[in-house]
């Protein structure tokens, strides 16, 4: 089976919205600093640009949460692959993700996290897959609500492959 790659979301359309997402979360921030804790590994590329556009001290952590695999459809099974390496209580943790599909995984890490003590715990995700949801999550900041359909780039992968596009993309089978 092959697979190739049709532009759903352009590069210029991904950047103008995290510009977007920057500023408001700078607004919604000010005078305060915000943690920001990324989702690997897709959740790395968006990330990287939201922090450099949010205008407050930002601090950043890591976590692996997986419930995928190699496969295009999730296990339900969720497991922390890597947790964080620093405390959150007391600080306003703002959660950034690539993709909400069925809402299990992060319903999972966001009750786990709750039990952190953070000041405040939000939830940033690019994409947004309403359709597919089985779990219900509060979603704060939300870039773009999409079809249900498989996506690509800006660090989601298909079996590791395209996330270095610079754009959101679906992945055709043929």
């Amino acid at each position: 089976m092959s697979e190739a790659v049709r532009e759903l979301i352009s590069e210029a359309d991904v950047d103008e919205k995290i510009a977007e997402l920057g500023k408001k979360i700078s607004e919604d921030y000010e005078g305060e600093s915000v943690f920001l804790l990324c989702i690997l590994k897709g959740g790395v590329f968006f990330t990287t640009e939201l922090a450099k556009r949010i205008r407050v001290p930002v601090s950043l952590d890591f976590m692996s949460v997986s419930s995928y695999g190699a496969q295009t459809e999730s296990s339900g099974v969720v497991r922390i692959v890597k947790d964080l390496d620093t405390s959150i209580e007391g600080k306003n943790v703002l959660v950034v993700e690539d993709i909400i599909d069925t809402g299990r995984t992060l319903a999972y890490l966001m009750d786990n996290l709750k039990q952190r003590n953070p000041k405040s715990l939000k939830l940033c995700a690019l994409l947004d897959k309403p359709e597919r949801r089985v779990t219900e999550v509060s979603v704060d900041y939300r870039g773009f609500q999409i079809p249900d359909e498989f996506v690509v780039g800006y660090g989601m992968d298909y079996d590791q492959k395209y996330r270095n596009l610079p754009y959101i993309g679906v992945v055709e089978f043929a």
